[in-house]
């Protein structure tokens, strides 16, 4: 029982003491002149008073709250460590036994390190969900933490929490643990395809052990190096890379025995190679509508580097004009397709004609020059039909199509053929989706016979119109047709030009991203994104190696034509291996090198400083065997309920605080003049006032 006491004025607060003032001010004046009958005024003036200020007895039914108590679970991945897992589940257990003998406790079990946002997966962040814990608890009604964790905590404050509470940690593992691992120092974003990449990297073994040890280097799966690496230092590294887009830099070492786990004994770089300005040559038979669009196509591509020349003064026009006297440059063929011929990576001969401007062997060079890797495009013209068609000369062993001799001169719209549908050259072109195309019509187009390689566009009467080749390592296209300007000049709502000859020169050129057959994979989040590009209907399901070695089939889905894609949620950080036929990818899911895996190492020195400025405590839970060996078993404290001001930790024992506060529940209320007894009280009182007064 709560008793009380309340006042209840029938009236108001100013107007009691209007009326009571001058009326005690007559019953003092009395007393103190001992006039007759005062006593019997003041004591009748009391009655009146209490009367008018209404005392009332309230009993208060009170029900005392709980004080919430947090204990928090680490579930990161480095608790999977050895005995860890074991230590915390028996831990967890056993708080949770003991703490359910105290009523007073209101107990929160919360389990960070799990969460679907993949950046609370890579980090421990304890006191996030501790917090998270709290939002909906007053100050006063905190009775404390227990965090149940290897002691590695990523948002630890360096002073004390955000509650005045004392905050206990129960640290799994041992303090005989060793580790060692490797992490990146520098690691540029990006490097040039082809050329070295200056990194540098740090083995760190525990207690800062000396020595060396042997670093496998691997660059996309494949190693290419083995250094020898001083435990730590920082040691240079270079890499050359080698090719354009994503790359990945690995870093391995042996584990050594005993050693808590190798997760860490791995270091990913991801390093976007760049080509270096790709080197094009340019030769137009003769000017025409065309020319310009090929040139100023070429000559808007950042990255592309353009030699062009126009055949203006064949050989057989021998008008007598001395040379010096001419302001045209002589074409340096020698120069260009002999000694400087291999650092072009493309070749393009824009409606080009055998007209002795280059002599018969040069043309045994170029086939060459494919042969071993070279680029060479056609872009035929009426020329590559009649006698001097270049397809007479020993280039014809590089070309994919032999002319018949004919020029069709009709109207048509360009359409894409069913390989064309899904090459990446041609695959989604603006305007393609309909029928007839979105885009203007052409008016000519050189026929072949026999063609070789893929048709992916086609022109009048379904003649090829676009092919594409391989010849030995290098490759080949011919555009057949010379009317490509007309998109350019916007003819009829013009078409996808850019679009359609910048892919033409990039695949010649190998861009990857323009494969016919390529598989590529992306770790998004903890999401594993895979892309294959086949010119197949049905590339069938990609395999996958998990970082622990782990098999999985995930099933590809057809986007659109010549695109399959798949994707599967991963729990694992780490690099993965994505097979589809013969054609391998890897993926890196997760933030690269994360700090969950960057020390391993159960402390107690993170939560240490938190822990003391709330007066709680950090602990093992396993104790040292008697033989110095590994821990072995729990123990765990005492609970014991303490009051704000007292000690919050002992030797053997943590303290949690019970709090105060309660909630109302009912009141019982007596007035104690209220109802005959107050009535008879007053007339009493003035009664005797009265009476005494008549004497």
């Amino acid at each position: 029982m709560n008793w009380s006491l309340s006042f209840e004025p029938l009236i108001s607060w100013p107007l009691l003491v209007a009326v009571l003032a001058p009326l005690l001010l007559l019953a003092l004046v009395g007393l103190w002149f001992r006039q007759r009958g005062s006593v019997f005024r003041f004591a009748a003036l009391l009655a009146l008073g209490a009367a008018l200020i209404n005392p009332v007895f309230l009993d208060e039914e009170r029900e005392a709250l709980k004080s919430v108590v947090a204990v928090v679970v680490d579930r990161s991945q480095s608790q999977d460590i050895g005995e860890r897992t074991k230590q915390t589940d028996e831990a967890l257990a056993g708080l949770q036994q003991r703490l359910a003998r105290f009523k007073q406790f209101d107990v929160r079990v919360v389990e960070a390190g799990k969460s679907e946002a993949a950046d609370e997966r890579t980090e421990t962040r304890l006191f996030t969900a501790l917090e998270g814990a709290f939002r909906d608890v007053p100050p006063s009604r905190i009775g404390g933490a227990i965090m149940i964790t290897d002691g590695e905590v990523h948002d630890a404050p360096a002073g004390p929490p955000d509650f005045a509470a004392p905050l206990h940690a129960l640290i799994t593992g041992n303090d005989h643990e060793k580790d060692r691992r490797i992490r990146f120092e520098n690691a540029p974003r990006f490097g040039l395809v082809g050329k070295p990449l200056d990194m540098t990297y740090r083995v760190i073994a525990t207690g800062n052990g000396a020595g060396q040890v042997d670093v496998r280097v691997s660059v996309n799966g494949e190693q290419v190096a083995v250094e020898q690496a001083t435990i730590g230092q920082a040691m240079p590294l270079q890499v050359t890379i080698p090719g354009a887009g994503r790359n990945i830099i690995e870093l391995a070492i042996d584990p050594e025995p005993g050693e808590l786990t190798d997760t860490n004994n791995r270091a990913i770089a991801l390093v976007d190679g760049i080509r270096e300005n790709l080197r094009v040559l340019l030769v137009s038979g003769e000017p025409h509508a065309g020319e310009r669009t090929w040139r100023n196509l070429l000559k808007s591509d950042a990255s592309v580097d353009l030699v062009h020349f126009t055949i203006l003064r064949p050989p057989e026009k021998q008008d007598g004009t001395p040379i010096n006297e001419l302001s045209l440059i002589a074409f340096p063929t020698r120069e260009l397709f002999v000694e400087r011929i291999k650092d072009f990576d493309l070749i393009i001969f824009d409606r080009y004609q055998h007209r002795d401007v280059l002599p018969i062997l040069y043309y045994d060079y170029i086939a060459e020059y494919v042969e071993k890797g070279g680029a060479l495009l056609i872009a035929a013209g009426p020329e590559y039909a009649g006698e001097s068609s270049i397809a007479r000369t020993p280039l014809m062993a590089a070309l994919p199509a032999m002319p018949t001799g004919e020029v069709v001169d009709k109207a048509f719209y360009p359409r894409l053929t069913d390989l064309g549908q899904r090459h990446p050259v041609t695959r989604g072109l603006d305007g393609s989706a309909t029928d007839p195309p979105h885009w203007s019509r052409w008016f000519r187009t050189i026929g072949v016979e026999n063609p070789e390689g893929e048709v992916v566009m086609k022109g009048a009467d379904n003649r090829p119109l676009l092919l594409l080749d391989r010849k030995g390592e290098g490759r080949v296209g011919m555009l057949l047709s010379d009317q490509g300007w007309l998109w350019a000049r916007g003819y009829e709502g013009g078409g996808p030009h850019v679009q359609l000859y910048r892919r033409i020169a990039h695949w010649l050129m190998k861009e990857p991203e323009l494969e016919e057959e390529r598989l590529t994979a992306e770790g998004r989040g903890m999401m594993l994104e895979i892309r294959r590009q086949t010119m197949s209907d049905d590339p069938g399901s990609a395999q996958v190696i998990t970082p622990s070695g782990k098999a999985l089939i995930v099933k590809l889905e057809k986007s659109e034509p010549g695109v399959f894609l798949g994707s599967i949620e991963t729990n694992e950080i780490g690099l993965y291996q994505v097979g589809n036929g013969n054609l391998t990818a890897l993926a890196h899911v997760g933030p690269v090198n994360a700090p969950e895996f960057s020390d391993v190492i159960s402390t107690e020195n993170r939560l240490k400083a938190p822990a003391e400025a709330t007066g709680g405590s950090v602990r093992r839970l396993a104790q040292p065997s008697t033989l110095g060996g590994p821990a072995s078993g729990v123990t765990l404290p005492s609970i014991v309920p303490v009051r704000a001001s007292g000690a919050a930790a002992g030797n053997d024992w943590i303290g949690l605080r019970t709090t105060d506060d309660s909630v109302l529940k009912a009141v019982s209320r007596v007035p104690l003049f209220g109802g005959f007894l107050g009535l008879g009280l007053l007339l009493l009182a003035m009664g005797s006032m009265w009476y005494r007064e008549g004497r």
